[in-house]
């Protein structure tokens, strides 16, 4: 199983993981942080997260592979 977390600690909304994956990703309105939007990642979606993961500008996203 294969998942991503947001620190919403770290987090500065810049859109970037929201452009790369939309699906996985969401800034909400008036939120200071992303949110991922599922628990779960397809085997589809991992390439596009690891992207997200080395193009956010405050190293807010963590990828868990097991």
């Amino acid at each position: 199983m294969t998942t991503v977390t947001v620190d919403p600690g770290r987090c500065t909304a810049y859109g970037i993981c929201v452009g790369i994956h939309p699906d996985v990703f969401a800034i909400p309105p008036g939120s200071p942080a992303a949110i991922v939007t599922r628990d779960v990642l397809t085997d589809d979606d991992v390439e596009d997260v690891r992207e997200a993961v080395r193009a956010c500008p405050a190293q807010a996203l963590t990828l868990v592979e097991d």
